[in-house]
């Protein structure tokens, strides 16, 4: 059974009107289909039948008299007298013309309207084929974004722990740096132990530790005796570029133990301290060394 779509195509292939791939597509079909085949030609019969109703045809002179006899004998009080209208013989051609050209013209508007449909439903799909891809570049860009986004997150926490490492070297390079400095800083001290001269504290001693470059020093000693009201132990710095002993202050004993620990600086600048000594002062010191010498460092 032919359905009505090949039926359409059917007439537009008798008038050559289809092109193409559906003309190629038709043919395939048609060379499978022998009801098919009839049907194109009988429409190409009908077409060529009709193609011979083009041109005007003369009426003979019989039809011409007949015409004119019946129009003389028509009155306008003869009215129910009605002669029979005879159709000329080539009138079912003219009918099956009409019914062919009806036929291939509505095949022809249904051929646009479905081509139409056909370009409206490829519009329709090249657009969610280009909706799709824009979705998927959206999400290739999220995608990208996030993985940037833990990038930057791996860089910050490697920088944050290349920075924790740095902290911890530079501390300890600092540490290293205070610990030369203060080895560099013993090694320019000058330690030196005094011993007694006095015949009745022959136990006292005293160790001095002086550094050049600040000018400073410490004296601790220990077992000397105690001292009376108006007495002060003084000491003194030996400096070779002096006449005299360097004033080095005043300090007094613990009455109890004789011990004493004593910051001093000296009054004037120390080139180089060759020894240290303690001596037995009137309160306040003197300027110059008057009394006994107690305590002198080799």
């Amino acid at each position: 059974m032919i359905d009505e779509r090949t039926e359409e195509a059917a007439a537009l292939y008798a008038l050559d009107l289809l092109e193409g791939a559906e003309r190629s597509a038709f043919e395939s079909s048609l060379a499978a289909n022998r009801e098919l085949r009839r049907l194109v030609d009988r429409l190409r019969e009908t077409s060529a039948q009709v193609s011979l109703l083009a041109p005007p045809a003369e009426p003979s002179a019989f039809l011409r008299e007949r015409i004119m006899a019946d129009i003389a004998d028509r009155s306008p009080t003869s009215a129910d007298h009605v002669v029979p209208f005879v159709l000329p013989a080539w009138s079912g051609w003219a009918a099956a013309a009409c019914l062919l050209l009806a036929t291939g013209y509505f095949a022809i508007a249904n051929f646009n309207t479905r081509s139409q449909f056909d370009t409206l439903r490829e519009s329709e799909r090249l657009t969610r084929i280009e909706a799709q891809n824009t979705a998927n570049l959206l999400e290739a860009e999220r995608l990208i974004s996030s993985k940037q986004i833990d990038t930057l997150k791996a860089a910050q926490a490697d920088l944050a722990d290349l920075r924790t490492r740095l902290d911890i070297q530079r501390a300890d390079a600092l540490a290293q740096i205070a610990d030369l400095q203060q080895k560099n800083a013993l090694a320019d001290l000058k330690i030196a132990s005094l011993a007694s001269l006095a015949g009745n504290s022959p136990q006292a001693q005293a160790i001095a530790v002086w550094n050049p470059k600040t000018q400073e020093g410490v004296l601790t000693v220990a077992k000397l005796p105690a001292l009376a009201a108006d007495k002060d132990y003084q000491l003194w710095v030996i400096d070779p570029a002096y006449p005299n002993p360097v004033d080095g202050g005043v300090f007094q004993v613990d009455p109890a133990t004789g011990d004493a620990r004593v910051a001093f600086k000296p009054g004037k600048d120390v080139k180089f301290a060759a020894k240290f000594a303690v001596s037995l002062e009137r309160k306040g010191g003197v300027p110059k060394a008057q009394g006994p010498i107690l305590l002198l460092s080799d």
